[in-house]
């Protein structure tokens, strides 16, 4: 399982890089234009993927800043959102690159923030999860970004295989 967990790590990084590559193209009004998608904006949509990202490896991890709410701006511009977003996925790289398979297969506890009732699962299930949650929000942001008149992105895993992580093909 750790080793497709670090394709997943992996991909995330790239899918990420393809996003932010796009919003890069953006006028400040419109990455700030709220296109009805859960965080409003693609602004809104990005903060909320790295304070996510930030409440997870706190809970995975036990070290790190979390955010208290899901909707926190932690960045009105692109430049530092995206020196965060890098920071973040290279930190997500790094923590599952160390953790032992074993480990993945045991129970881990956590408390959510919209219910603060303790949740266990097993830990490759929630780190499932974690992944899974970031490439929904990724597609949030495909949606904004072609609702602004952008041209389409790739981002399906499989283009990510075939090309910068053919090692898992």
């Amino acid at each position: 399982m750790k080793d497709t967990l670090q394709m997943f790590a992996a991909y995330n990084h790239w899918a990420n890089g393809v996003v932010y590559g796009a919003a890069k193209e953006l006028t400040p009004d419109e990455f700030t234009a709220d296109k009805g998608a859960f965080f409003g904006s693609l602004m809104g949509t990005l903060n909320h993927l790295v304070c996510a990202d930030r409440i997870w490896m706190r809970r995975f991890t036990g070290q790190g800043d979390a955010p208290a709410a899901l909707n926190v701006i932690l960045h009105t511009e692109l430049g530092p959102l995206t020196e965060a977003r890098n920071a973040e996925d290279a930190r997500i790289i790094g923590w599952i690159d160390s953790v032992a398979e074993a480990a993945l297969a045991e129970n881990f506890t956590y408390v959510p923030i919209t219910t603060p009732q303790p949740v266990t699962q097993k830990l490759g299930s929630a780190l499932f999860h974690f992944f899974n949650h970031q490439t929904h929000h990724r597609g949030q942001c495909h949606a904004i970004l072609t609702a602004l008149g952008k041209p389409s992105m790739t981002l399906d895993m499989v283009y990510f295989q075939r090309t910068e992580g053919k090692q898992w093909l």
